[in-house]
């Protein structure tokens, strides 16, 4: 790698870092929790999978509502959310080399509301509307998470988990005072809570939006490399065709035989030595 991709590269990861750290400090302000010494934290951290990390939350799911219909709402919102960020944090981390993986301290976020949740049934209903909200912003990316990230993603990407952090926070801050109810009447209206979820609304789309164009641009990439193999193989099947032809010549060349002894010249007729021309 070049010095200037090494300079572009560290300055990316200062960047990142940076701007995930005002969002830890803004959600530390709200709920009076420090995400990254919260036990969550390194447990979430250690996850190598989805389904690892999907495991931890559910066990702070459990006690909010024990109906079989409500616990499979709990449980449903984190498959694609829990997917898209767990793909996006391991591109962050290995493309930029972040010190912490951020999706794990929006994890924690997640387990600290869901904990607080617990106690608080009045507002089960309302924080259920806010997860299926955001479930449904994070499967359209969900077919995404594979296709290579540009630095525009990346940048989408970390904005996307300042977001989440921030609805994380005023929820957890909101559900502890227990306005949660009050607060969130279908989430409607100028709010804390309705603006972070336009943005991150927006920036899923706009994410969405960048991933298509990547995949298309791969695929064009992909097809016209596709079609100068099929060019190289139609000259060489030519170049091939022209040598059988020129070897088919030879040897028919190298078979003809000449009936000499039949040769008649035209008023004349050919003896052989020690016998008469006519």
């Amino acid at each position: 790698m070049s010095h200037s991709h090494l300079t572009a590269a560290s300055e990316s990861s200062s960047n990142f870092q940076r701007i995930i750290d005002n969002a830890l400090e803004a959600y530390k302000k709200r709920t009076r929790n420090d995400l990254l010494a919260h036990p969550l934290a390194p447990q979430l951290q250690a996850c190598d999978s989805p389904g690892a990390i999907i495991a931890v939350l559910q066990q702070q799911v459990q006690g909010i509502d024990q109906s079989r219909s409500s616990d499979d709402r709990w449980t449903k919102w984190l498959d694609p959310t829990v997917n898209v960020l767990f793909a996006f944090s391991a591109t962050l981390g290995a493309g930029v080399g972040m010190v912490f993986s951020p999706a794990s301290v929006v994890f924690a976020g997640i387990g600290v509301l869901l904990s607080a949740a617990k106690d608080v049934r009045a507002s089960q209903a309302t924080l259920m509307d806010m997860f299926e909200r955001i479930e449904s912003f994070f499967r359209r990316l969900e077919m995404y998470t594979e296709i290579p990230q540009t630095a525009e993603m990346m940048d989408t990407i970390v904005l996307i988990m300042v977001e989440i952090l921030s609805i994380l926070g005023v929820a957890t801050k909101e559900i502890r005072q227990g306005r949660m109810k009050k607060f969130g009447k279908k989430l409607i209206g100028r709010t804390d809570m309705e603006d972070a979820l336009k943005r991150l609304d927006k920036l899923t789309q706009e994410e969405a939006r960048m991933a298509v164009a990547q995949n298309l641009k791969a695929t064009h990439t992909v097809d016209e490399r596709v079609r100068g193999v099929a060019d190289t193989v139609v000259t060489i099947d030519n170049r091939v065709a022209s040598v059988d032809d020129r070897v088919a010549v030879d040897v028919a060349v190298s078979t003809i035989r000449w009936p000499v002894s039949s040769i008649r010249w035209p008023g004349s007729m050919i003896r052989w030595p020690g016998s008469m021309i006519i």
